[in-house]
């Protein structure tokens, strides 16, 4: 495959070496405008007198401003300097952005399901409302776990615990490690998708076979340990309680409807992270050898996008081809391979494409043979 076309760079072109961090060290900040969309749809609802209509103005922004803003910004291809990487790794700003995601996101999510619950939408309002809050829920909950839980150490895997149990997608933290990154590009995982299989196939069966393959392999460790499934240090079983914590608080403080957007958020949130699961791995697949074994995952097994404005406010997600070959490498650091397969568009513009099978069949199909 080609390189990715020029277009905005964060690189060290004609500047030396140091553009590329410092540039982004504050880009990266674009983060926090995700959350900031349910507050501003509240105000514009109030401001227009249309609350309704503006409860989707973060669908709007997510799925039609975002994707036309990346095309107009166009593509970031530049990595940073190998010399630099184990600098940056180690940088406390990188690191301290994603752990500041935690308080960010549950004091939005309290706000949001406050504002739920006393701002009398209508049908059209409380759906745009839901969807609205799951997005932004998987972008800033999800996403940011995702980044947190391959890390060594105690305190990045709890905060992404905390950050997962949130939306009640806990079961995510053990599969997505043991499960996913094992099996990923094989029939064996859950969370790619076939050639030619439709979103929605899809969708329901990601959901729930992982959900339950949380709950096997956990069992499995621990019987690993000769200890029973339900024993207290069953990671799925401390991470369940976290989540009816937070679902009692929502119950105890803003009654049956405040439990209920809690719950729906979450189910919209963990949705979301399946639909970009079946983006980042659709049609691809690694080879079985004649021992049966399949081949080691590469950057070839996943989609790439170098979009600039859609990876800083995904924490660079869209470099999944790297994630996939180095799992453990921070964001910061992931590396652009033109050589990977390459999406045609931002993963807000492959999400809206993924909802229409039609659409996204003639449009990605053709590039998976490639």
């Amino acid at each position: 495959m080609n390189a990715a076309p020029p277009g905005v760079c964060w690189g060290p072109v004609n500047v030396g070496p140091t553009a590329v961090p410092n540039a982004k060290r504050l880009a990266f900040l674009l983060v926090f405008v995700v959350p900031a969309l349910m507050p501003l749809a509240a105000w514009l609802g109030v401001l227009t007198a249309r609350p309704d209509l503006m409860a989707w103005f973060p669908l709007f922004f997510l799925f039609v401003l975002l994707p036309l803003a990346d095309y107009a910004l166009g593509h970031d291809p530049v990595n940073v300097p190998a010399g630099r990487e184990r600098e940056l790794s180690q940088s406390l700003w990188f690191r301290g952005l994603t752990l500041a995601c935690l308080p960010v996101h549950l004091a939005v999510l309290a706000w949001s399901a406050h504002w739920f619950v006393h701002a009398g939408f209508g049908a059209g309002g409380t759906a745009g409302w839901l969807l609205s809050q799951g997005l932004v829920g998987g972008i800033l909950a999800i996403n940011t776990a995702h980044e947190l839980i391959h890390k060594d150490g105690r305190l990045e895997p709890f905060v992404g615990g905390l950050l997962l149990a949130s939306v009640g997608y806990h079961g995510f933290k053990i599969e997505h490690l043991r499960g996913h990154h094992v099996h990923v590009s094989t029939p064996e995982d859950a969370s790619s998708a076939r050639f030619g299989q439709s979103l929605w196939h899809f969708l329901p069966r990601a959901l729930w076979r992982n959900t339950l393959n949380a709950w096997r392999l956990e069992a499995r460790r621990l019987r690993g340990l000769g200890l029973p499934a339900l024993h207290w240090r069953n990671e799925m079983i401390g991470w369940t309680l976290v989540w009816l914590v937070f679902a009692a608080l929502c119950l105890a403080w803003l009654g049956p409807v405040g439990l209920a957007f809690f719950l729906l958020q979450g189910l919209f949130a963990a949705g979301s992270l399946e639909i970009i699961n079946y983006i980042e791995h659709y049609g691809l697949e690694r080879q079985r050898g004649a021992d049966g074994r399949y081949e080691r995952t590469t950057h070839l097994h996943s989609w790439n996008s170098d979009y600039a404005l859609s990876n800083l406010l995904l924490f660079q997600l869209q470099r999944h081809s790297d994630h996939h070959a180095f799992p453990k490498r921070r964001y910061a650091i992931l590396r652009h391979h033109p050589d990977s397969p390459q999406l045609p568009g931002g993963y807000a513009a492959m999400f809206v494409l993924a909802l229409v099978p039609p659409l996204w069949h003639r449009v990605v199909d053709p590039r998976v043979p490639r």
